[in-house]
């Protein structure tokens, strides 16, 4: 026997697992052995030799320490006490007594706060510290989630105080490029606020194309020892869920003077890239500047303008524009529908050509140059996935009224390919300048992680090519080319996204095995991610010293990007979590007032007790084993399959099936199927 120290992780059902890095595998721990540890708590365990090919078995012999204080959740409760019950299912029900509940009504979200820990014989105890409505309010849903993934909604006096002396300051071209002569746009999406790039298409005679992104000077604002910096630091990035933002910035800065607003002067940072027919960037520099945006575009306009030949020939091409309005009843919300799909006719394609006959040679520029970027990504085997985000309508009272997907268009892909050129050149640059940098790292994926993946692939035909410990980038842009517009397309994109490494960030340079990319950063959004802050500093350090900057400099920016790298990294990872858990939530709202509703589907996991199904909307739930009534179903781990026992029916990821909704909670965040039999 041996003990380990590890991080427990609790389960609804009582069990739990102890992440123990130095084995490389979680350790089982069953209910009468937990010791009073609680999701979340660093242990010490006792691992038992456990029976050959089976997972390892612990005891918790101590908790070391406890990593929770506070936990948000539901309250229920009876005569004389009552229970917490936890958004996150790791943690178990916390006893509240009545002295402790406060004035908390049933059914409502709450922050309890534990003023005693679970032991082998008793459950945690709490005290209510804060109520945040009712389980069924918009209100407490966004509350729930700020407290449970510990968000700042609120910026402290002293920070709003520095952003409103900001935009006191007038704009200066004194030391800077002055380009508000050209002719630059933003596109973003119709609802945009926060405005951070900007960008600008020429070619010369000889066919070299000159690119300009202009990413909004943060750093001019944001100085190194100032609450603003401190308070961007903590936060590390901008969190986006149910229909609002958490900014990293007062929006002082990040909607006013720092967003590049059409007609206004603002403070830049320039990347100007020269870059040839093949797509490889010849030359380029990196100025501090000032720009005057143009127009302010969205990606509908600039699609409908590049695309206009075809589309007024077939209307029918294009998609209805998404329904933000939202109205009173449900005859309000009809209407807006027609509305939105004025969309789908010839004058909306019309109105973008007659408005912008000017800018239409730049736009096709930038079309021309966007395919170039790309086809030249895709030769070096960059991994395009084709992964529609989900897209929530809500109602004035902030529940959800219509979800599908997110439709993209070339527009979008212009800005992607410009914002991708930009960031490995920045990162580039650097890299041989040997200065302090934070870089984008996505490491190749694991061995393990490959073997897994080919075992799905199997069932489809298809496989990783090349060795499983050195793979490439081209061996997955492959299996993307050859399941382009098949029925299989969208379920193995995802195994190829659950597949890879999540990205990070690191004071190292080590590529980006997704961009297929030896040189990658995030330079392009320093209004809403603190990395694209850090770098735009330290280039702007360089720009004003000449790049001749100290070694003194240098180490103590080094030992920063270093830190920051990791904060920056742990906040994005919980700032992703939480927008993950907000989209769970509202889905399962959604689909409470679809109960009985029945359903088409795919596949798109298979697991050892069911499995689930994604719908065209991009709502999934679980089909349970005991809610596949034709047959006795059974798990094959080798082929990743669900085999029936007497019909020999199997089921594996990527089939369609016909589904009727049996359940949906938005309290549990889950949504549950019921098969129906396709016979």
């Amino acid at each position: 026997m041996s003990v380990f120290e590890g991080k427990f992780i609790g389960n609804k059902r009582g069990f739990g697992f102890v992440e123990v890095e130095e084995l490389g595998e979680d350790i089982f721990i069953p209910i009468h052995s937990k010791n009073g540890a609680m999701n979340n708590d660093t242990v010490s365990v006792k691992v038992q030799k456990g029976q050959q090919g089976k997972r390892k078995e612990g005891q918790v012999l101590k908790v070391l320490k406890r990593n929770t204080s506070e936990i948000v959740g539901l309250f229920q409760k009876s005569k004389n006490f009552g229970f917490v019950i936890p958004d996150d299912e790791k943690y178990n029900d916390i006893f509240i007594s009545k002295s402790n509940w406060r004035k908390a009504k049933n059914n409502q979200k709450v922050v309890v706060k534990i003023t005693k820990y679970p032991n082998s014989k008793s459950k945690a105890e709490g005290q209510i510290t804060e109520i945040l409505g009712n389980v069924n309010s918009a209100k407490a849903d966004m509350l729930s989630l700020i407290r449970e993934f510990n968000l700042s909604s609120e910026f402290p006096t002293k920070v709003i105080k520095e952003a409103k002396e900001c935009t006191k300051e007038k704009i200066s071209v004194e030391g800077r490029l002055d380009l508000r002569s050209k002719e630059m746009f933003t596109i973003d999406g119709e609802d945009a606020k926060d405005l951070d790039d900007a960008v600008f298409v020429e070619k010369d005679e000889d066919g070299i194309y000159t690119l300009g992104v202009n990413i909004a000077d943060v750093s001019h604002y944001v100085k190194d020892g100032s609450e603003l910096n401190r308070e961007a630091i903590v936060r590390g990035t901008s969190v986006y869920m149910l229909n609002s933002v958490i900014p990293m910035l007062p929006t002082e800065l990040s909607n006013g003077i720092c967003s590049l607003n059409q007609k206004e002067d603002r403070y830049a940072l320039s990347a100007i890239m020269k870059i040839n027919q093949k797509g490889d960037v010849i030359d380029s520099e990196i100025r501090k500047s000032v720009i005057r945006v143009t127009k302010r575009m969205n990606y509908h306009q600039v699609a409908a303008i590049i695309d206009r030949d075809n589309l007024l020939k077939s209307v029918d091409k294009i998609r209805d524009l998404p329904n933000n309005k939202k109205g009173k009843t449900k005859k309000d919300n009809e209407k807006q529908e027609k509305k939105g799909s004025e969309f789908t006719t010839k004058s909306y394609v019309q109105n973008a050509i007659n408005e912008n006959k000017e800018y239409i040679e730049h736009f096709d520029r930038m079309k021309e140059l966007a395919i170039i970027l790309k086809e030249r990504r895709k030769k070096n085997g960059y991994i395009s996935l084709d992964i529609p985000e989900t897209y929530i309508t809500y109602n004035e009272k902030g529940e959800p009224i219509d979800i599908k997907p997110y439709e993209t268009n070339f527009a979008n892909e212009i800005i992607e390919q410009f914002m991708l050129t930009a960031n490995e050149t920045v990162a580039e640059t650097f890299f041989f300048l040997e200065a302090p940098f934070i870089y984008r790292v996505h490491e190749k994926p694991e061995e393990e992680k490959i073997v897994e993946l080919n075992k799905y692939l199997f069932n489809f035909g298809y496989r990783i090519k090349g060795k499983k410990d050195d793979v490439k980038p081209k061996a997955f842009a492959q299996i993307l080319d050859d399941i382009k517009g098949k029925e299989e397309e969208k379920v193995i994109s995802n195994l190829l996204l659950r597949t890879l490494k999540i990205a990070k960030y690191e004071a190292e340079n080590k590529g980006h095995f997704g961009i297929a990319s030896k040189y990658y950063c995030h330079f392009t959004s320093p209004i809403r991610r603190y990395p694209d802050l850090f770098i735009h500093k330290i280039i702007s350090k360089y720009i004003e010293k000449d790049y001749n900057v100290s070694q003194s400099f240098i180490e103590k920016a080094q030992a920063k990007a270093i830190k920051y790298a990791e904060t920056s990294s742990d906040c994005e990872q919980n700032a992703t979590k939480a927008e993950r858990e907000s989209e769970k939530i509202k889905k399962a709202e959604y689909m409470e007032n679809k109960i009985g509703e029945e359903y088409e589907g795919i596949v798109s996991s298979i697991t050892s007790f069911g499995m689930y199904v994604e719908l065209s909307n991009t709502i999934e739930g679980l089909v349970k084993f005991e809610n596949m009534y034709d047959d006795y179903y059974m798990y094959n781990e080798i082929n990743k399959t669900l085999i029936g026992k007497e019909s020999k029916r199997t089921y594996k990821l990527g089939d369609k099936v016909k589904i009727k909704v049996i359940e949906a909670s938005k309290i549990t965040r889950r949504i549950n199927f019921e098969l129906l039999n396709c016979d």
